[in-house]
Formats: structure tokens, C-alpha cells, sequence
């Protein structure tokens, strides 16, 4: 006989979990306290380099200026020399991975979680997630929004607005709402 799979190993698995269950609202509380706590500290307070290493599944260094917001926040992963800019939201329900050198910019959300397409199965109050990989070296301008499953490739940029649907590989460069390869030519001077 299999063991039932809690909510949270649901969650991260992708499979469809309840989101209101007492173990996933106690760790949002606790990740809405940190949260808190952090976005009231001002730049260079010993106070936050206190705060990160506790609300994220591994901080690295990153430097993340205020306002942040994320689900859980454990689900987050950062390699060696990020920089996020203002108001960053990562909702990880699954997996965020993102990696060294990244540079996000202000007003850019990174969402994990998903919803039935029907209204009776959203009424169920059931959802899932993908995991978002984030590659080295990117740059993704303010206000890009990357959507459920997607993996961003090494040295690749995310250009301001964009709304990221699909895998963007190494090195290319998207922009657009759904975003698009952009080409060599419009590359220059950005």
C-alpha cells in the first residue's frame, strides 16, 4: 500500500494540492513574517543578511532590494552574485532556480503556480506548479513576467514587459507579449 503524499510534497511534485491545507497556511505565514520583517529593513542593515538565509531555500549573497515578495520562499534558490531590483515576486510553489550573475529587474514577477483552465475545477480551489530554471549570466528587464515551467538558458535576456511562455535557450535575447526572438539587429544598443 503507498503512503498518501502530503500537500506540500504535491505541490512541488506538480500534481494538484490544496492550497489551503494547516501545513502549506503555516508556511506562508512564516514566509509573510520574513517577508515583513525584511522589507522594512533599510540598505546595509546587518538585519537583513539575517532575514534571507531563513526565508530562502539558498540565498548565495543575493542582493535584494525591498519591496520582495514570495510564496514560500524555500522553494528559492539563487546562485553566487544575483541582483534583484524592486518589487521582485516569485510565487514558488514549485522550484525556482535561478543562477549566478542573474540581474532581474524592478516590477518582475517569476510564477510557479497554475489553475484549471474551467471555472468548475477552479471552484474546487485545487492548483499545481512547474518548476522555473533560470540559467547564469541573464538579464531580465523590469516588469517581465515568466510564466509556470519555463527555463531560461544561459547568457540569454529578457527583454522589458516581456511575458515569457516558452523555454528561451542560451544566449538568445525575447521581448514581447508572448515573448519572441528578437533579432541581431534589434539587439544592438540594448
Amino acid at each position: 500500500m503507498a503512503l498518501a503524499l502530503s500537500e506540500r510534497e504535491k505541490m512541488r511534485g506538480g500534481a494538484p494540492y490544496d492550497p489551503g491545507c494547516a501545513e502549506l497556511g503555516a508556511m506562508r505565514a512564516r514566509a509573510q513574517d520574513l517577508m515583513r520583517r525584511y522589507n522594512a529593513t533599510i540598505l546595509g542593515e546587518p538585519a537583513r543578511a539575517e532575514i534571507l538565509p531563513e526565508l530562502l531555500g539558498t540565498w548565495n549573497g543575493a542582493v535584494i532590494r525591498v519591496p520582495f515578495h514570495v510564496d514560500y520562499g524555500a522553494h528559492i534558490h539563487f546562485g553566487p552574485g544575483c541582483f534583484v531590483n524592486f518589487n521582485c515576486v516569485i510565487l514558488d510553489v514549485c522550484e525556482v532556480r535561478i543562477g549566478a550573475r542573474t540581474q532581474i529587474g524592478p516590477n518582475v514577477q517569476i510564477l510557479t503556480p497554475d489553475h484549471p483552465r474551467e471555472s468548475a475545477a477552479r471552484a474546487q480551489g485545487l492548483e499545481w506548479g512547474k518548476p522555473i530554471t533560470i540559467g547564469a549570466d541573464v538579464w531580465i528587464g523590469g516588469g517581465a513576467i515568466l510564466l509556470p515551467g519555463v527555463s531560461v538558458g544561459d547568457g540569454a535576456l529578457i527583454g522589458a514587459g516581456a511575458v515569457v511562455t516558452r523555454d528561451v535557450p542560451p544566449g538568445a535575447s525575447v521581448a514581447g507579449n508572448p515573448a519572441r526572438p528578437l533579432n541581431r539587429k534589434s539587439r544592438q544598443g540594448h
